[in-house]
């Protein structure tokens, strides 16, 4: 079946999902306000034609008609689960729902959607428009329907999907993360500057970005979260740019400055 995507949440990775999916049929993205969906509309023309063909609506009834719907809100479980709950109360009983998390309990989260067996973990990664990448989190009791679904979705968006078990971090946060935070304790031993070290990380190991500006591309605030979730001690200086809100490439200033202009 060619599935009608649905998407929550006005993010990076909500609306880059939104972008890549839009050529594969109808595309729904439901925002919470609407600032949120100027600047989600906004976000959606600078990624081109097909972001500007999906739909945004401050409203969930636009959500309706989705048969695939992917939660990609803030990295809280309590907003998460809510949200959850909403949603599957409201679609239709065919309908799976799926969640961005980086490193939640994908089975907590699929308890609250009152669906576990139409519910997956499907964690794409910024930018969605690039990353070839799909992480897939089902549970024992998800259906072969969601698995099959699951999988052609990913597909169809041109993306690679690999079965991950439903632990913190899946495979890929939780075998970044430790490093992404080691660079960070090098410049406070250090004081080395954050562009030599990122240039050491792309020209010595090969890598196509720097620890720093990659923690500056995923956001300093979820830095911390994820962290958190996965009982990795967090630098003292990556707390520190999140309380000042320097939250990285987002918001202009982390550990680089960028021209958000």
């Amino acid at each position: 079946m060619v599935e009608r995507l649905g998407v929550v949440g006005g993010g990076a990775i909500a609306c880059g999902l939104a972008a890549v999916a839009a050529p594969t049929g109808d595309v729904a993205l439901c925002v919470r306000s609407d600032a949120s969906a100027r600047r989600a509309s906004e976000r959606l023309a600078r990624l081109g034609d097909n972001g500007a063909a999906v739909r945004v609506s401050t409203e969930l009834d636009v959500l309706d008609a989705s048969t695939f719907v992917v939660e990609a809100i803030v990295e809280d479980s309590g907003a998460k689960a809510r949200q959850l709950a909403e949603l599957g109360e409201r679609l239709a009983p065919e309908a799976i729902l799926a969640t961005t998390t980086s490193s939640l309990s994908v089975g907590e989260l699929a308890r609250a959607s009152g669906r576990p067996d139409r519910f997956l973990g499907l964690h794409v990664f910024n930018p969605v428009t690039k990353m070839k990448l799909v992480e897939l989190a089902f549970l024992p009791v998800a259906s072969q329907d969601t698995h099959r679904r699951a999988r052609a979705l990913c597909a169809a968006l041109g993306k690679t999907a690999v079965e991950v078990p439903d632990v913190p971090g899946f495979v890929v946060n939780r075998l970044l993360f430790p490093y992404l935070f080691s660079a960070v304790r090098l410049l406070e031993e250090t004081g080395m500057e954050p562009e030599d070290v990122d240039t050491c990380m792309e020209l010595g190991a090969g890598h196509p970005m720097g620890p720093l500006a990659l923690l500056d591309l995923v956001g300093l605030d979820v830095a911390v979260a994820i962290g958190e979730t996965l009982g990795e001690p967090v630098p003292a200086r990556v707390r520190a740019l999140a309380g000042e809100g320097a939250l990285g490439r987002k918001a202009g200033r982390g550990f680089h400055l960028y021209d958000n202009g």
